[in-house]
């Protein structure tokens, strides 16, 4: 098997040496997304929902490039900078997944790039 690497201009191109997604097989590893808006590369950081919205967005975006959807992914992981908000962030997060939740852990970090309060990096398969 070989790796594809994946971009698509739906999400925010990447702010370092990596790729929005590598798809090996029937497996779609997804690097981790912060709010960034794909059309404009701002911040859409205005509240913390606005923020969890724009990064499951982001994902949605790659998900699709792949011909993958929420319901294929079997694996998350989230970041974020006050375990104080989880349940914030975990009530926008359970609105993407219709029912179909996958595996996750949910930790807390001393900061993310750009300093935003979320971010999340997910596996999907078919």
């Amino acid at each position: 098997m070989e790796k594809q690497i994946l971009n698509t201009t739906q999400a925010p191109a990447p702010i370092g040496p990596y790729n929005q997604a590598v798809r090996y097989g029937d497996l779609l590893f997804i690097s981790g997304q912060i709010c960034l808006d794909p059309a404009t590369g701002e911040l859409k950081n205005g509240s913390l929902a606005e923020e969890t919205h724009q990064v499951m967005n982001n994902l949605k975006a790659i998900l699709q490039e792949s011909a993958f959807g929420f319901a294929n992914v079997l694996k998350t992981t989230i970041f974020l900078t006050d375990m104080n908000r989880f349940s914030e962030v975990n009530d926008i997060y359970g609105q993407y997944f219709d029912g179909a939740f996958p595996a996750r852990e949910t930790v807390q970090v001393s900061a993310l790039p750009r300093f935003v309060n979320v971010e999340i990096s997910m596996v999907a398969g078919a």
